[in-house]
């Protein structure tokens, strides 16, 4: 994540934004401390509506239930 001191992230906010959207979260300092970060509209939804874990995904599966043969052959 690149860092931004708030003055030159504000005379280049084009490109802080640019780069949020391509390269991914740009963080935004002030007096050499983290203070915010700048997402793109993609990456904030997306901590918004987290993906489902592997777990609710097979447990809301339309196959949940149906039982598989799986015995393997000896030969």
């Amino acid at each position: 994540m690149q860092s931004w001191p708030l003055k030159e992230a504000k005379a280049k906010f084009s490109e802080v934004v640019r780069k949020a959207t391509v390269e991914g979260p740009q963080e935004v300092t002030i007096r050499g401390q983290q203070q915010v970060v700048v997402l793109s509209k993609k990456a904030y939804e997306e901590l918004l509506n987290p993906k489902a874990s592997f777990l609710e995904f097979i447990s809301s599966s339309p196959l949940k239930g149906v039982e598989l043969d799986l015995r393997r052959s000896s030969s």
